[in-house]
């Protein structure tokens, strides 16, 4: 009997119920790495359904058909490039995040860096370092953000040069021969064409460019203040 309570006693005491419900405590913490990446790659694959849909009914081709200056062609491509940049971002962002999240980040890493920046530092010197990482962060996603009202700007530009194009084809002095009155309405028609199409193009774009930008402005600000409530952490821990 005696033993029996001895081993009874000298037995580590399990964790309580709410310790084992803590998130760092959870078996499954895998499961939240990366998320950010899946929301990324969750509204891409839906933008591209739709994508797809206007594809299969003919729009995609009407519309790259009737801009004969390629206008909506530069466009796309700026988008393109805007959101390789973006998901670059995602994935340097989710991958930054999983390291504030483990126990023992690794070296090289921004959320180490702070840390062993912050480690010798007072209040008003990781308040100072806390400034310079949003501002780090902050620069390192304007871009996007760029890129994306630059597609807007592109689609004016379409805009100004479909008219262009639309007028430069009316001449006062032949409206009243009924041959030339074909060949400028159909100058006409293709001016508006572009004009029309290349804005479409440019709105469309933008925002969803832009959405992907608010995704990865979302996961940006969890990293700041994940990293910066670390560094108090530690500093308070020390």
């Amino acid at each position: 009997m005696a033993s029996i309570l001895s081993d009874a006693t000298n037995r580590p005491a399990r964790p309580g119920l709410w310790a084992r419900l803590r998130p760092d405590a959870l078996p499954n913490r895998a499961t939240f790495e990366f998320l950010l990446i899946l929301r990324f790659a969750l509204f891409n694959l839906c933008a591209l359904a739709v994508l797809g849909v206007a594809w299969v009914n003919g729009l995609v081709a009407k519309v790259y058909v009737a801009d004969t200056t390629q206008i909506v062609v530069l466009i796309a491509a700026v988008f393109a490039g805007g959101l390789g940049l973006c998901a670059r971002r995602v994935w340097q962002t989710s991958v930054e995040l999983n390291a504030v999240r483990s126990g023992f980040p690794k070296r090289g890493t921004r959320v180490a860096a702070y840390l062993e920046q912050t480690a010798a530092c007072d209040g008003q010197g990781r308040s100072n370092l806390a400034a310079a990482l949003k501002l780090k962060l902050a620069t390192r996603i304007a871009p996007v953000r760029h890129i994306a009202n630059g597609l807007v700007l592109l689609g004016l530009i379409g805009t100004v040069i479909g008219f262009i194009i639309a007028l430069s084809g009316v001449d006062p002095d032949l409206v009243s021969d009924i041959g030339a009155v074909g060949p400028m309405v159909s100058t006409l028609i293709e001016g508006m064409a572009v004009a029309l199409y290349t804005t479409l193009t440019g709105a469309v774009l933008s925002i969803w460019l832009m959405v992907n930008y608010r995704l990865l402005e979302t996961g940006v600000v969890n990293l700041l203040t994940q990293i910066v409530e670390r560094g108090e952490a530690s500093h308070g821990r020390a």
